[in-house]
């Protein structure tokens, strides 16, 4: 993919990654899942570094090279829900230090004289239970209440370091003037901001690097039909799929394996597309965006972190007096980890430089992203446990916690096989937007498939 940062992001993203490795280092993530330490300081850390400030859509790509680092160091702060969560439902009540929290599902609001009656339990709420408020999506609209108005409580999860809660709303009374008026339906001004937009678009796109109708960003997006190679897995390794690319785990079985409890599809993995304006068209919210976005790329920042941890293992251990990763067959796992994340990465900062440009085929590429960045982990989980053989499984090694932020990004807001579907439903629709960049106006483009071999692959090459 032609994809490169320009002077001020490249100088952004070492400075991003220096202060992260000071600040971040692997035995200060340790020590918050060993011994509770308090990740308060690491916050303030952020918030004094500017980092939570990273609220306008125009910085998009600049947040998410924050959140790849992140993602990498298994951050432990609630910076993640803050920023792309709670700030994009709530954007008039952010303030740089709060944390916030999103509720996407399961709260109820009735009518009480001049305001409203939040009632409900919500489930699997991403910093719901340190977060200073809460932006609350009802179907009257989205709210925002103090944490003192609610109950919530933390539940275990399959990464130690993730803050996951359930928070119980009990007749709060909430106004209009808690209301945020934020976009959770579909963008009825797209085109307008988009052509009061376009030349910051060809600027943006410029300075990033990335042209959107580019063989790389279509290459990318054609993998994503081509998911049969990335089929996602329970956290035990059981990797298991269909020659079409339809993961066939259930679902009880993945969410319970990450300790981020059971129940149906449309209520709690993709409580962000029922919450959050609902389906992948091109006009979806950009809270909904961002937050897909802000998963896949943290997902990625883990993934990255797996691959180096692997490969620097199997440079270092020796058997039958040679490196392992001189042999064969431990070559093509490490090459299959590294294509999965350099594929994962293009396209999360694809649809970061579409948040950032108003291109109005977010909603399409967040759902990619989203979808790419689970199918990567997939693969970095069976390969690099693989590899690391017995030592992977241990307390003592460190690849655990980036392998446990990679998987439980999967489990939440939708996983890979649900956003690669919502994809098909939308394309077999003909809901595809111009210029979509699965097609990415290349002859013949955005033909399907043929389905004789391996020429169906070949048709998106």
């Amino acid at each position: 993919m032609l994809f490169e940062f320009d002077a001020d992001q490249r100088l952004w993203q070492d400075s991003v990654r220096r202060a992260v490795a000071k600040e971040c280092p692997p035995a200060l993530v340790r020590a918050v899942a060993d011994e509770a330490a308090d990740p308060g300081p690491l916050w303030r850390a952020w918030n004094r570094l500017g980092w939570t400030e990273l609220t306008a859509p125009g910085e998009a790509v600049e947040l998410a090279i924050v959140l790849e680092e992140l993602g990498r160091a298994a951050d432990p702060t609630p910076y993640l829900a803050t920023m792309t969560q709670f700030a994009p439902l709530a954007p008039g009540d952010h303030r740089p230090g709060v944390a916030g929290a999103a509720v996407l599902d399961g709260v109820t609001a009735r009518p009480d004289g001049g305001g409203w009656l939040l009632d409900g339990t919500a489930p699997h709420v991403l910093d719901g239970d340190r977060a200073d408020r809460l932006a609350v999506v009802t179907g009257a609209g989205v709210f925002t209440v103090p944490a003192e108005a609610v109950t919530a409580t933390r539940v275990p999860a399959f990464d130690p370091l993730l803050h996951v809660a359930e928070v119980t709303f009990d007749g709060v009374l909430v106004t209009t003037a808690d209301a945020t008026g934020a976009d959770t339906g579909p963008d009825t001004d797209t085109a307008e901001r988009t052509d009061e937009r376009t030349d910051e678009r060809a600027d943006t796109r410029t300075s990033a690097g990335i042209n959107a109708n580019s063989r790389a960003g279509t290459s990318v997006g054609a993998d994503v039909r081509t998911g049969a190679n990335f089929s996602a897995g329970t956290d035990a390794g059981t990797i298991t799929g269909t020659g079409g690319g339809t993961d066939v785990r259930t679902a009880a079985d993945v969410r319970t394996a990450a300790g981020i409890g059971t129940g149906t599809s449309a209520g709690v993995d993709v409580c962000i597309g029922a919450g959050i304006g609902g389906g992948v068209s091109a006009g979806s919210s950009y809270a909904r965006d961002l937050a897909l976005t802000g998963m896949a790329v943290t997902m990625v920042g883990a993934c990255r972190r797996v691959l180096d941890l692997t490969l620097e293992h199997v440079r270092s251990r020796h058997q039958f007096g040679a490196p392992i990763g001189s042999y064969q067959a431990v070559k093509h796992k490490a090459a299959d980890m590294h294509v999965a994340v350099r594929r994962a990465r293009a396209l999360a900062y694809y649809a970061a430089l579409t948040i950032a440009a108003g291109d109005p085929r977010r909603g399409t590429a967040a759902t990619m992203a989203k979808a790419a960045a689970g199918e990567c982990q997939s693969v970095v989980f069976r390969n690099g446990l693989q590899l690391f053989g017995a030592m992977g499984f241990t307390w003592e090694n460190d690849v655990q916690f980036a392998l446990k932020r990679a998987k439980a990004g999967e489990l939440m807001l939708g996983g890979a096989a649900e956003h690669r579907a919502r994809l098909a439903a939308e394309h077999l629709a003909g809901g595809r937007p111009t210029g979509d960049p699965l097609a990415g106006g290349r002859p013949g483009a955005g033909r399907p498939p043929v389905t004789d071999g391996g020429e169906r692959h070949a048709a998106h090459l």
